[in-house]
């Protein structure tokens, strides 16, 4: 199932679709900020978007102070091993900002399991972050990124957190293509968030990029024909009145078909 309504904006390489979304963050924290005073985000892992962060933690105009942090997803390693999102978002961001210490609120590791962890984080979620009409937790911006596999967050094809509840906040989930647990919000809280961005780069991933954004392609030369199963991104579905956007450069893009 193609996208209808999503903004896509193609940029020139990495660099250009860090800069592109950065504005968007920064416009969609002054919206939230004269809304309803706050701004709350759940970033994502990965080498794109940790250059938009280090663009961020330059900026000269965020209210850094008014900002809560949250992760979309968290590889279950140590806080401080080489691909924790954790450990690179703080590189990149949260060691040169002025943001509180007890409104970030990264995915705790060393909770034991990863179900734990996944219970007491959706915990945290469900203490500090507003409710959308519908009864989800409701992010300001979402940041996510997309797998050459159309996963996104720990949304991985063939994993149980594609199936779960529609009252579930984060969960515990096995990467089968990845061989390694994970924990990560669901699809339905992800889709709650009032801006969801994706950033996507690479050529690599075009492929996925066109299935999520075009519709997956039937099978060739099957009679009649056979649709192959949609990414795990494309569960993600804002409400109507939240924001989509895809930021992708143009190596990302070069198979779309509806530009």
């Amino acid at each position: 199932m193609a996208y209808s309504s999503a903004e896509v904006l193609v940029a020139e390489g990495p660099g250009d679709v860090a800069s592109a979304a950065c504005r968007l963050v920064l416009d969609a924290e002054r919206a939230a900020i004269e809304d309803h005073g706050t701004f709350s985000i759940a970033l994502a892992g990965g080498s794109t978007p940790k250059r938009l962060y280090e663009l961020l933690a330059t900026s000269e105009t965020a209210t850094f102070p008014r900002w809560k942090v949250f992760f979309g997803d968290e590889r279950w390693v140590p806080a401080n091993d080489p691909d924790s999102n954790w450990r690179m978002a703080r590189e990149a961001l949260l060691d040169h900002v002025p943001i509180p210490r007890n409104q970030i609120h990264p995915i705790d590791t060393g909770a034991g399991t990863p179900a734990k962890a996944a219970m007491l984080y959706s915990l945290v979620i469900d203490r500090t972050v507003a409710r959308a009409d519908g009864g989800c937790p409701r992010f300001d911006v979402v940041l996510l990124g997309l797998g050459a596999d159309g996963h996104t967050a720990s949304l991985f094809p063939g994993s149980s957190a594609l199936v779960a509840a529609p009252n579930e906040i984060a969960v515990a989930t096995w990467a089968p293509s990845q061989r390694a647990w994970r924990v990560t919000l669901t699809a339905g809280v992800l889709s709650a968030a009032r801006s969801i961005v994706f950033l996507v780069s690479g050529e690599e991933k075009a492929e996925a990029l066109s299935r999520v954004l075009d519709g997956a392609p039937s099978v060739a030369g099957a009679a009649p024909p056979v649709q192959q199963a949609a990414p795990p991104a494309a569960l993600i579905r804002p409400h109507d009145d939240a924001s989509l956007a895809f930021v992708v450069d143009r190596a990302a893009a070069r198979q779309l078909r509806n530009l």
